[in-house]
Order: structure tokens, then sequence, then C-alpha cells
């Protein structure tokens, strides 16, 4: 089974309730659910154990909403990218273990970027683990993560052409490992985020191919997740109404949490 839905923009509180009540439905469902999402404001979203103090600092974003999420990694700035979330049971085999699922959203992804023109890449596990002093998620590289260079021509062996730099990284994802499901959560870079400046803005995939057939986010979306349905080799189920329709009390109910300073704070 592997059910998406697509949901309007909604602020960072709320978005993170969302994706609470995914995880719990992912567990009584057993199978791989994803929602794929917007934010009605640039927001940044803080990993689950990063220190606020080190967000007061960033001066870049200051003035800007912040949430935290329930999962690892570093902070992202929300708007102008494609989120997602995605929940599966331990039980399933892309939930056993960490990089399992993280690889196989990775490379349906960096396939349907391929047909349209961006060389995007794993990043090698064989490289440096990610660096957690850097504040920003697209700052930091772990293996898996996608990457470009810019300029790349398709087919090029990059090792082979002596390319060692890091490369701008467009795709990463980070996950909370609960009882019995496992929620990840992932952002791709499509286009520059015109809110923020310096340090808060990332090289997006759109500045980095002018010549990109990419058309809409949708489109990309729906690209993307039928390559994870045909990794799974299931049919793919796009649900037409948002997935916190009929769940408001629910996701209302979650969001109180991710509104108090106390969990925003919490580090």
């Amino acid at each position: 089974m592997f059910t998406a839905w697509w949901d309007e923009p909604a602020d960072g509180p709320t978005n993170m309730a969302a994706d609470e009540a995914l995880a719990a439905e992912a567990e009584r469902r057993g199978g791989l659910l994803m929602r794929l999402y917007g934010w009605s404001t640039t927001t940044i979203s803080l990993g689950a154990f990063q220190k606020i103090d080190d967000a007061r600092l960033v001066g870049d974003i200051r003035g800007r909403p912040l949430v935290r999420r329930p999962s690892g990694g570093g902070a992202i700035v929300h708007g102008s990218d494609l989120t997602y979330a995605a929940a599966v049971p331990k039980s399933h085999p892309w939930g056993a273990t960490p990089q399992v699922l993280y690889d196989a959203l990775h490379a349906a992804m960096a396939e349907a970027l391929a047909e349209r023109g961006v060389d995007a890449r794993p990043y090698p596990t064989s490289d440096r683990a990610a660096d957690e002093s850097l504040f920003f998620c697209f700052d930091r590289r772990s293996p898996g993560d996608l990457v470009v260079f810019q300029g790349a021509d398709r087919g090029v062996d990059w090792a082979a052409a002596g390319v060692t730099t890091a490369g701008s990284k467009v795709m990463g994802s980070a996950q909370r490992r609960l009882a019995g499901v496992v929620l990840q959560h992932g952002s791709l870079l499509l286009d520059g985020n015109a809110a923020v400046t310096g340090s808060a803005r990332h090289p997006a995939i759109r500045e980095l191919f002018a010549a990109t057939r990419l058309t809409t986010p949708t489109e990309l979306a729906h690209a993307w997740l039928q390559r994870i349905a045909a990794a799974l080799q299931v049919k793919l189920q796009a649900e037409e109404s948002p997935f916190v329709r009929g769940r408001e009390a629910e996701v209302a109910e979650f969001a109180h949490r991710f509104r108090e300073d106390r969990w925003t704070a919490r580090r």
C-alpha cells in the first residue's frame, strides 16, 4: 500500500501536527503514507536537537516564524521548497533501518529530476558525515543527500573527472523513529526564497539549471510519487482531498504542542 496527499499551505505548527497524525495513520494502516505540502509564510523549521539560542544568533532569519520539527537534522527555510513527510511502520521493508527509507525516496527523486534535465546524485557514503555544528540543513552533507554541480553535463562521471567539492545540496531529509513507525521529513529546493538573504539563502534547482524542464511542483511531485510506487511494486493511491480534511480536531490537538514555547525552546 502507498497513499499520498497534497495539502494546502499551512503554518508551521499545523504542518508538524499533520505530520504526527500521518505517522499515527501509517501505523494503523501498515503501509507507506506521504504528505506533500506548502507553507503559508516563510518559516524556519529547526531540527529536534538544535539549540534555540543558535537560531536566535542567525540574523538572516530574525523575525521569521520558527517551528521545531520532531525529526532531527539542521534548520530549513521553507516557503519556496517542495516539503514532504513520509511515514512507514518499522515492520515495513523500508522502515527497518534509517538509511533504507532515506535512500529509496531520494533515488526516486533523482530519477524524476534526471528526466527533466537535472543531474542530482546521492552524496557518497564514503565521504565525511554531516557537520552538525552547521546551522542550516543545506550547508550540511550526509550520505544520500542529493547534490548537483552547477553546469555539470549529464552522463559525466564526477569522480573520474576529478570533482571533489561538495556541490550544491538540493534535497535532504531527517527522521524520527518512534516505537512502531518512522516519520521522515524532507525538502527539495526548487526555487530560491526571496524572503531571506545571506546565510539563509541557498542555491535552488531553477537557479542552478537554467535550461531545466521542470514545470510545476505538482507535476514533479506526481512523477516522484510514481517512481516510488514503481520501486515498491505497488499502485499509487493519490488522494484528491487533503490529508487534514476530516482530521481537523486531531491536528489541532497536536498543534498545541508545536505552538508552545516550551516545545520550540526546549533545547
